[in-house]
């Protein structure tokens, strides 16, 4: 199957392994991956700070562009729920990995191995916008050697929310210091999720409190 990559700002400039790793994990399953070279922001920022008109019109731009693919992927929900949202005529065709992997492509064992306890965080676009369900729980409990840890409170916000946490900076942060309590108590290796910008609030989070877990996409422990 050929697939047209939409690796996001994020994956573009700050963390690119998300990205990369999308690639091997789909080549490493016999699909070819193509990257539209001219794909720019998919209008998220703009949309969530009020900039209807213009976010709209970065959503117009991106439909046109992968407007050839009848299948596209993404490593980030938060991007896929607002695209999806915005230009109904992606319904269908436009996917975050898990759900394209499982839900699309019926495959669970993508024959990774990853040794040691992964706390999985489900972050707010994949539970509420996206729906992913149970897919990356399926997707990690296939990884041989990964025990899959059980993260209390799950479902709560890890406080980064885009803005949120710069307009809301004193909130965010205590929203990140219970996210980052449960993950310690895990006694994890890893912390993973399905969106780099939740990763990035998180990893830092860790990173400051000199934390030994580390902050990795999905993708990444899928392809390794």
């Amino acid at each position: 199957m050929r697939v047209a990559l939409f690796a996001t700002c994020l994956g573009d400039a700050v963390s690119p392994e998300a990205p990369r790793a999308v690639v091997t994990v789909l080549e490493r399953l016999g699909h070819e991956v193509v990257f539209p070279a001219a794909q720019t922001c998919c209008g998220q920022l703009h949309l969530n700070s009020g900039y209807r008109r213009e976010g709209l019109g970065l959503a117009r731009r991106f439909a046109s562009l992968f407007a050839p693919y009848d299948v596209i992927v993404s490593p980030s929900s938060s991007c896929v729920g607002t695209l999806r949202e915005a230009e109904p005529s992606l319904d269908g065709r436009l996917f975050e990995l898990s759900e394209l992997l499982v839900g699309r492509l019926g495959v669970t064992d993508v024959g990774a191995v990853f040794d040691g306890r992964v706390a999985y965080h489900p972050t707010c676009h994949s539970l509420r916008v996206t729906c992913a369900g149970d897919a990356p729980y399926a997707l990690l409990r296939g990884v041989r050697g990964l025990e899959l840890a059980p993260l209390d409170r799950a479902e709560e916000c890890c406080g980064f929310g885009g803005t949120f946490a710069v307009k809301n900076a004193d909130t965010s942060s205590a929203m990140l210091a219970d996210k980052l309590d449960a993950i310690d108590a895990t006694g994890a290796r890893a912390c993973t999720a399905l969106d780099s910008s939740c990763l990035l609030h998180i990893g830092g989070g860790l990173s400051r409190r000199g934390s030994a877990v580390r902050a990795l996409h999905l993708a990444e422990i899928l392809a390794s």
